[in-house]
């Protein structure tokens, strides 16, 4: 069995709680279009690109715009959520997290961002969290979103690590689904019952070690 060379972190849910942020954002624009979108609809959303998320918020909806219409919606939300997530800052940073970044560092582990995300750089700087990532790979990256392994492969590839060296942090289902099509390790950050296939599961990072990383 390889040894485990690399973690590749997802951003929202597992770093920062940005989807607060999106949740809102989508609410918004949602009731701009007449309805209303629930918590429990936002579920359906978890680690989707932005355009595919857009689609299921449309088809809640019963809502069917044209293309150019929809990319014009699709913007429109992400100024929204650029709006809220510009007031960041470190205190937002989920528990344990950073001391986990330090430990790993601190223990020779390369460590990089797969995120969906076309904003991380934006809410890493407010986080001050930019300089403990070796590779940041995001949604202006990559053009296939999760389940799609692409996000992680690169974060691989730019770690110069094999994917089986590497282990994934991940809260969506979709994520855990790319981890594994990437042939890596996957540690889920939710419930159990609710994240399928993750190697480990955990509520979260604030007591994490580096001995949750041994396979």
């Amino acid at each position: 069995m390889n040894k485990i060379k690399a973690c590749l972190f997802d951003l929202d849910g597992v770093v920062v709680d940005t989807a607060k942020y999106h949740y809102l954002a989508w609410k918004r624009l949602a009731s701009s279009l007449g309805f209303d979108f629930t918590k429990e609809d936002n579920e359906r959303l978890k680690g989707v690109s932005r355009m595919r998320s857009l689609e299921i918020l449309l088809s809640i909806g019963k809502v069917n715009p044209s293309e150019g219409k929809k990319i014009m919606m699709a913007q429109e939300k992400n100024s929204w959520y650029v709006e809220y997530i510009s007031k960041l800052d470190e205190s937002e940073i989920l528990p344990g997290v950073k001391d986990f970044l330090i430990e790993l560092r601190r223990n020779g582990i390369k460590i990089a961002l797969g995120s969906a995300s076309k904003n991380s750089m934006m809410i890493l700087n407010n986080l001050n969290l930019t300089s403990y990532f070796d590779a940041i790979v995001d949604g202006n990256k990559v053009s296939k979103a999760k389940p799609d392994p692409e996000v992680f492969l690169l974060g691989a590839s730019e770690l110069k690590v094999q994917p089986s060296e590497c282990v994934v942090f991940e809260d969506a289902q979709a994520g855990i689904d790319a981890a594994k099509a990437a042939n890596m390790k996957v540690i889920g950050i939710g419930q159990k019952g609710v994240l399928l296939n993750a190697d480990k599961i955990f509520e979260g990072l604030s007591d994490a070690h580096i001995d949750i990383i041994e396979f």
